[in-house]
Order: C-alpha cells, then sequence, then structure tokens
C-alpha cells in the first residue's frame, strides 16, 4: 500500500504512471488498427473478426473497462503533471521560447482532450452504436449478415462504411487519430525519457521510431474513411 501511495503522490510516480499507462494505449492503438484494416479483406474477414470478439462476452467488457481505467489514469497523471510543472514556474516568459520543444511535446495537453473526446464519440458511434451519433439516421443495431458457417452476426462492414460514408464523421475521426498518432509517436520517446533509458545514442533512435510509428498510425487509420468517401464498400449500401 505505501508503494501505491508513493507511486501516486510523487512526481516520479505520476511520471511512471503515465509512461506505462502510454505504453498501454499504445499497443491497444495498434492492435485496434490491425484488426479494422482486416475491412481491406472483405466482409466476411471482418465479420467474422468482430463476431470472434463478441463471442468472448464478458471478457471483452472487462477489456473495455480496463481499457477506460487506464485512459482515465494517463490523462489524470498528464494533467497533474502540467500543472505541477506550471506551478514551479509562476511567472510565466514575456514570450513563448521552446528550446529543443517539438510541437507534439507543445501540444501533448492540448491533443489529449480532442483525442478524449474522439474516443467518448468513437465508443458511442461504434460500440454503443446510439443511432443520433452516427449522423445517418439508420440504426446500427439492426446491421445483419451471415457468415460462410452459416453464423447469423453484426453486420460491422456495413456499419462502416454507412458511418464513414459521412463526410463530417471521417474528417473529424481524420483529424482525431492525426493528433492521436502524434501524441503516440512523441510518447515513445517521453516514455524512455521518463524510465531514465535515452541517452545520446538511442535519443535520435526512439525519436526516428516515433515519427515512423506516428506515420504508420496515421495511414493506417485513416486510410478506411478515406477509402469508403471514394467509393470502397458501397456495394454494403444496396
Amino acid at each position: 500500500m505505501k508503494l501505491l501511495y508513493r507511486l501516486f503522490r510523487s512526481s516520479l510516480g505520476r511520471k511512471y504512471i503515465m509512461g506505462v499507462t502510454g505504453l498501454c494505449l499504445f499497443a491497444f492503438v495498434v492492435g485496434h488498427m490491425v484488426g479494422n484494416l482486416q475491412v481491406f479483406l472483405g466482409p466476411e474477414a471482418i465479420n467474422r473478426y468482430a463476431h470472434f470478439l463478441q463471442s468472448t462476452g464478458e471478457l471483452l467488457w472487462l477489456v473495455r473497462l480496463a481499457m477506460l481505467s487506464i485512459v482515465g489514469l494517463h490523462i489524470w497523471s498528464a494533467v497533474v503533471l502540467t500543472l505541477e510543472n506550471r506551478a514551479a514556474r509562476p511567472v510565466r516568459y514575456t514570450q513563448d521560447v521552446f528550446y529543443g520543444a517539438s510541437y507534439a511535446s507543445r501540444t501533448m495537453i492540448g491533443s489529449g482532450f480532442v483525442i478524449a473526446a474522439f474516443v467518448l464519440f468513437h465508443l458511442l458511434h461504434y460500440t454503443v452504436q446510439v443511432k443520433g451519433v452516427n449522423l445517418t439516421g439508420q440504426d446500427f443495431t439492426t446491421f445483419e449478415t451471415t457468415l460462410k458457417n452459416g453464423t447469423v452476426t453484426h453486420d460491422v462492414f456495413k456499419m462502416m462504411v454507412v458511418g464513414f460514408s459521412n463526410v463530417w464523421v471521417s474528417l473529424f475521426y481524420v483529424v482525431a487519430v492525426s493528433l492521436l498518432s502524434l501524441h503516440l509517436g512523441h510518447g515513445i520517446g517521453a516514455l524512455f525519457q521518463s524510465l531514465g533509458l535515452k541517452n545520446d545514442v538511442w535519443t535520435p533512435r526512439l525519436d526516428r521510431f516515433g515519427k515512423v510509428i506516428a506515420w504508420v498510425l496515421v495511414i493506417g487509420y485513416a486510410s478506411i474513411p478515406i477509402a469508403i468517401l471514394l467509393g470502397y464498400g458501397k456495394e454494403a449500401l444496396k
């Protein structure tokens, strides 16, 4: 208990919390992208994948609740650390000067809140499937299809096509995943710095790795709504 108390009460402990939760979120985002990209394999592949996830029942909701808790801890630690840093410098500079600070590092808090709003919207849109949120007027819960093995399941392929056919939804999605990728790309380097593992040799390598990962995530996630807006999967609307 004392260890947990020190972990949450000390600045170093909060840095560890932010780093570890960030790493968990990074792993989830990569895995989620790989799963979503199965939409390009056709309706059978993405619907079979979604049915497998849904068949896990309580385990799936346990994972969802765990991820929401991790998101909450990540946001809490980031906000507290930011407030501590500002309190340590009560008098602001007459001009904002950022020595060696990247755009991503300067916008981490702002982009974090945009991402949090996007996560909430995304959950209501595709997970809870609230009718008014999808901006299409259609009820996603009524979309059903039959897999090749005869299993009747939710038609996730059609849901994604219908959802991303709305330009505003797709635009918000692309902007949000771009910010998310920028956030995570910088966070990789910040994680190793918080753990004291960055040095003159590994710092540039980790920074380059973060930029590569950021671009991979942007391209991977954004490719889905862009492809749908360009006509991919329109047969699902017939």
